[in-house]
């Protein structure tokens, strides 16, 4: 009798809330809003073009939509997904398939949650 297992990969999210807060300290609170809301916008638009590199092979391409995530993670404080968004540059670079594919699959499933997470903590002008 076989069995399978199904994994179900799972990790907290890290934030840097500090970060959050002092963009709202330092912009307010309206002007904060809107620069989350394009980060927000652009990371989801970089996630579909990475995606869509990685399915026509195109490393470079897939890289460069790496490394332009991980600035703007890091600029609203999601620190996990810039440290995997860095893992997959770093794997595309060196055309990785195998650790490529697991690291673009670890981003994909994290950047749903880091998303949310940030809008749940943006909240922090009040």
């Amino acid at each position: 009798m076989s069995q399978t297992t199904r994994l179900r990969p799972e990790e907290p999210v890290r934030l840097e809330r500090d970060r959050l807060a002092a963009l709202y300290a330092s912009v307010g609170e309206v002007q904060a809003e809107e620069i989350i809301c394009r980060a927000m916008e652009e990371l989801a638009m970089r996630l579909a073009l990475m995606e869509r590199a990685y399915a026509a092979c195109e490393m470079q391409a897939l890289a460069k939509g790496a490394r332009g995530l991980v600035a703007i993670a890091e600029q609203v404080g999601m620190t996990c997904l810039a440290k995997v968004a860095g893992d997959v540059a770093i794997c595309a670079d060196e055309r990785d398939s195998p650790a490529l594919a697991a690291t673009l699959s670890r981003l994909m499933r994290i950047s749903d949650r880091s998303l949310t997470a940030v809008w749940d903590t943006a909240d922090l002008s009040g």
